[in-house]
């Protein structure tokens, strides 16, 4: 029994210092000699996926917007999208920052890994990436076991929705993020990925850059047969229904102007397979009013 209790100890005592390693969405290789305690998330799907991947009570820091699941909203703030407060940060005293660079912190980003701070970069592109995500995260956290569990769940939930929906008849499709300025994602965004899944087509899907300002007249020459919008809450954005002013448009004829709250559609985390599920039901509404 003392034998068996020793050799429990020692087990666990080397799993905790293990090194471990992974590469991040830049291909970049994160090495820590042991599973992080302190992290610090600088983008709301990455501190939602740490908690997914069951490194939740690791996270001491968060960005602004980081609300889900509940305890996220009690995180202290480091900051926002458009910029990180480094030093309130760095009083953290992480030893992971998972974060996205994106224009507003990307320089503060490669000054914290300059610091000797190893930085986990997050882009997803594909569905799969979510899954791949947690993995990572939670190899990271030493939390390899949730982790594993949750990509699964998701890899077999996104499967489900491909089977039942990708193959149904083709639908032209708008996908409204802004308004001022007029904004929507071409084909390599992952929201396109999510079109795609429930048998949609995205009308901007071959414009160069992944969120692109258009102009009105684009989507008129464009005719999708279902606009979606997400806006900045949960509520479906006053401004979607301004296209109804342009009966040409198929999908005002159709009445097919849709809002799917923007946590469902815009964050990279398992939710977006909720998102997904609410896009396939309003494609299948549309494809009755052809």
């Amino acid at each position: 029994m003392r034998k068996t209790l020793i050799t429990i100890i020692l087990g666990t005592s080397i799993a905790a210092s293990a090194e471990v390693s992974v590469r991040d969405d830049y291909r970049n290789r994160i090495t820590l000699q042991a599973p992080a305690h302190r992290i610090v998330s600088l983008a709301p799907h990455l501190t939602e996926l740490l908690y997914a991947a069951g490194a939740g009570d690791r996270l001491v820091g968060a960005i602004e917007h980081s609300d889900y699941p509940e305890a996220a909203r009690k995180l202290p703030r480091v900051g926002s999208e458009s910029g990180i407060n480094l030093e309130a940060l760095l009083r953290l005293k992480p030893d992971l920052v998972a974060a996205w660079p994106n224009a507003g912190s990307r320089r503060q980003i490669e000054r914290l890994a300059a610091l000797g701070i190893p930085v986990y970069r997050s882009e997803p592109r594909e569905l799969d990436d979510i899954a791949v995500t947690l993995q990572a995260l939670g190899e990271l956290a030493g939390t390899r076991a949730v982790a594993e569990a949750a990509a699964r769940a998701f890899r077999e939930r996104a499967a489900r929705l491909q089977r039942a929906h990708s193959a149904k008849p083709r639908l032209r499709v708008f996908y409204q993020v802004w308004d001022r300025p007029l904004m929507t994602v071409n084909g390599a965004h992952l929201i396109s990925k999510v079109i795609r899944l429930c048998g949609g087509e995205n009308v901007f899907a071959a414009l160069p850059v992944i969120a692109p300002p258009i102009d009105r007249e684009a989507v008129l020459r464009a005719d999708p047969e279902v606009i979606i919008a997400s806006g900045a809450d949960g509520l479906r954005p006053a401004w979607l229904d301004d296209w109804s002013a342009f009966s040409q448009l198929t999908a005002v004829r159709r009445g097919s102007l849709h809002a799917v709250p923007p946590e469902l559609m815009q964050r990279h985390t398992p939710r977006i397979l909720d998102g997904a599920e609410r896009l396939c039901a309003l494609f299948d509404q549309a494809r009755t009013k052809r």
